[in-house]
């Protein structure tokens, strides 16, 4: 495992524990309609002790490299609340969540916790499709008057249509893993008949036709 690169690693847990599931002959329906041969939920890591510090220590170390003037840590509800908490809590800094839309009762907030104006953040998300809910969490952190670094996840599909998305709100994102080097380890594992890869790797270029008759 130690001659394994981040990316390879990282892949290798969301497998192992069956946080990702590949199905390519047995497709998934997403909530968008699109069909996809693969199901990622990285909420199944928090149960895994080992695999759980594996990755808030290396999207810790990230952020440290990439963003090292950060002040606060936003969670983006709801997967990514826990895993903003781990961050938050081995970097030693204040801590923040943010829903998709303010609260209909009580205070109506959409952010929790507390946030200056001014102050740095990093947003904590645990899985990039194509950016759009995680980017409106940006929208609402930027309203509120934070300076937002940019964004760490465990995990892109690797979309052109995110790059564009992030790169249209100038937001940087870093992730852990990607879907290249899923398939990668997908192979090595023998998680996948060979015969399964163009499939796989055709899904990516064109999710919203992909599995059409």
């Amino acid at each position: 495992m130690n001659s394994l690169s981040i990316q390879q690693t990282v892949a290798r847990h969301l497998l192992t524990v069956e946080a990702v599931r590949l199905q390519p002959g047995s497709p998934f329906t997403w909530s968008s309609g699109w069909k996809s041969p693969i199901y990622c939920d990285n909420r199944v890591t928090l149960a895994y002790p080992e695999v759980r510090t594996f990755i808030k220590n290396a999207l810790a170390d990230r952020i440290r490299q990439e963003f090292p003037t950060v002040d606060v840590i936003a969670g983006v509800a709801t997967a990514g609340i826990p895993q903003g908490v781990l961050v938050a809590d081995v970097l030693n800094l204040p801590y923040c969540y943010v829903r998709p839309e303010p609260k209909a009762h009580g205070m109506g907030k959409q952010i929790e916790g507390r946030l200056e104006a001014g102050q740095r953040v990093v947003v904590i998300e645990d899985l990039i499709s194509t950016g759009g809910s995680s980017l409106k969490v940006v929208d609402a952190l930027r309203a509120a008057g934070a300076d937002v670094l940019g964004m760490a996840a465990i995990f892109t599909y690797g979309f052109p249509l995110a790059a564009q998305n992030f790169a249209n709100k100038n937001v940087p994102l870093v992730c852990l893993s990607d879907y290249s080097s899923l398939l990668t380890e997908a192979q090595a594992l023998d998680y996948i008949p060979v015969d399964a890869l163009d499939s796989l790797s055709t899904w990516r270029e064109n999710p919203a036709e992909w599995g059409k008759e």
